[in-house]
């Protein structure tokens, strides 16, 4: 390592020894004499095009969306990720604190998908997406959904996740029988994507940082609740044994039947059969009426 080596040193003393505390603000670190630059936080807004990667390393040799920065001089990462085919918002920072808080599933960052689906899509299927989907790593969390607009063949969502799983509103949305053709992410927390033309970006504006750090320190209670999702229409079929709307109830009258294996006294449906074949209140062995 650096520091064992003795490479290192702090305000112009060796650091060879373990562990090394400082204050990056105020110390003055160099290594082999050379003195370490302090990047300063830098937050990056990206309408990330199709067909680019969000990783640093791609041994494919894909195009990455850090290779469509030019001009900046700091090491930034993507904070989360979007598959190869979809498109929208991507962060891309160097502040490991606030990305770890946007990514990670326990803070409940809401991140809002438009997506254009195969398929009519109808209110059961957004109750579905609210309650909660199987998939063959589980459950998902209740997502928000609501539909911008419904075709025969097509039908175009938005849909709010709070969790990161690897191409959940792929997975799930083909789970419901409707295959994503097209996915953008166009909201993460308070941060839009707006009119941001594809492959360009821009820095965070001082009023977007502001108002996502604070709903990182107040955490998921911030964030408002899912909305419920529109109710599937009633269905207009009329339940089997429902009277029709306007008709009059029969009132059953019941007779009293003596069994003659145990002589005991039940007491059923007028005109119900029994298992021999007789109507109820009708004397043994008389002759059944002529229908006419």
């Amino acid at each position: 390592m650096l520091i064992l080596d003795g490479r290192v040193s702090v305000n112009g003393k060796v650091a060879d020894t373990l562990p090394v505390l400082v204050d990056p603000a105020t110390d003055r670190i160099e290594v082999d004499g050379r003195p370490v630059r302090i990047e300063r936080p830098i937050y990056l807004l990206m309408h990330k095009p199709r067909g680019v990667v969000c990783t640093n390393n791609d041994p494919s040799g894909r195009r990455r969306a850090v290779d469509l920065l030019s001009g900046v001089r700091e090491r930034v990462y993507p904070v989360g990720r979007l598959d190869e085919d979809s498109t929208g918002l991507l962060l891309l920072t160097n502040d490991g604190a606030l990305a770890e808080r946007i990514a990670h599933p326990r803070y409940g960052v809401p991140k809002t998908y438009r997506a254009e689906v195969s398929g009519r899509v109808e209110g059961e299927s957004l109750v579905k997406l609210r309650e909660g989907v199987w998939l063959s790593d589980g459950r998902t969390a209740p997502a928000d959904a609501r539909i911008i607009h419904r075709g025969r063949d097509a039908s175009v969502l938005e849909v709010t996740l709070r969790e990161g799983r690897n191409r959940e509103v792929r997975r799930v949305l083909a789970r419901l029988g409707h295959n994503v053709r097209r996915l953008k992410r166009i909201a993460i927390g308070p941060l839009q994507l707006g009119p941001l033309p594809a492959g360009a970006w821009r820095p965070l504006a001082p009023r977007e940082l502001a108002a996502l750090q604070r709903v990182m320190r107040a955490g998921p209670a911030e964030w408002p609740p899912m909305r419920r999702p529109d109710k599937p229409r009633a269905s207009r079929e009329r339940p089997a044994g429902e009277r029709p709307a306007g008709a009059r109830r029969v009132k059953e009258s019941a007779v009293t039947v003596r069994t003659a294996r145990s002589g005991g006294i039940v007491r059923r449906p007028r005109g119900v059969e029994s298992g021999d074949g007789r109507a109820r209140g009708r004397r043994p062995g008389a002759a059944t009426p002529r229908r006419r």
